[in-house]
């Protein structure tokens, strides 16, 4: 079974359409690169799957239960096990470790006890996995752009979601935060979190997507290995 299925997903805003009968599967510990120009419907297909949103028509499952049209508390034990980091993420006025730890502690997770990590063990670890030890001290709001971007990253990963929503994570980033993100994101294939990739950038699913779904104008051209796909424009 699919960790997410995404049955004739549409949604409109007024009379404009900006995704139309979408249907596509996650599997659990795949990397699946979305690509698509500006304007193409990625961002809002990605806030449809994180529950951020409401699809006009159609239906997704996630790990084999309907998500929408449920009480308000299963919908947000589905969001629960998701995370999303959005291409221009807001940090709080806050410390680096205040920021990487808010979802935590908004989930009511308090210092562990005994065996378990505590909450500066598990901000240590994620900050580590982005690149950025030592970071923890550091006012959020005086970081560059890279630096930003892998805190919000951290701050998903933290969570240790079973599906990882990013949205041109590395756009108008320095070469070299871009290459951080994606050797990240190389050592997540397999894992247990699954990675739906929304980018324009075919050279960077190819390196990181097992497959590639193509999004134009609202539509769906063609969902298949990375290595197969052509791009329509």
């Amino acid at each position: 079974m699919a960790l997410l299925e995404v049955r004739s997903l549409s949604k409109s805003i007024g009379p404009a359409k900006i995704l139309e009968g979408i249907d596509l599967t996650v599997e659990r510990g795949e990397i699946l690169g979305l690509i698509g120009p500006t304007g193409s419907g990625k961002t809002t297909l990605l806030r449809l799957i994180n529950l951020l949103d409401e699809p006009s028509t159609g239906c997704i499952l996630f790990d084999g239960r309907m998500v929408f049209g449920k009480p308000e508390k299963e919908l947000l034990c589905a969001r629960r096990k998701m995370a999303m980091v959005f291409q221009k993420p807001v940090m709080f006025k806050a410390s680096v470790e205040t920021n990487v730890s808010y979802g935590l502690r908004m989930r009511g997770r308090v210092d562990a006890t005994g065996g378990e990590m505590s909450m500066s063990d598990m901000v240590e670890e994620a900050l580590a996995a982005v690149g950025l030890s030592g970071y923890e001290s550091r006012d959020a709001n005086t970081l560059s752009g890279g630096e930003t971007q892998r805190i919000a990253l951290a701050r998903a990963l933290i969570l240790q979601p079973e599906l990882l929503l990013l949205d041109e994570p590395t756009a108008n980033l320095d070469p070299g935060s871009a290459a951080s993100i994606d050797n990240l994101l190389q050592r997540l294939a397999g894992s247990r979190t699954a990675v739906i990739l929304a980018t324009h950038n075919m050279q960077q699913c190819r390196k990181l997507a097992g497959r590639v779904a193509v999004l134009q104008a609202g539509r769906l051209m063609a969902v298949g290995k990375s290595e197969e796909i052509t791009l329509p424009w």
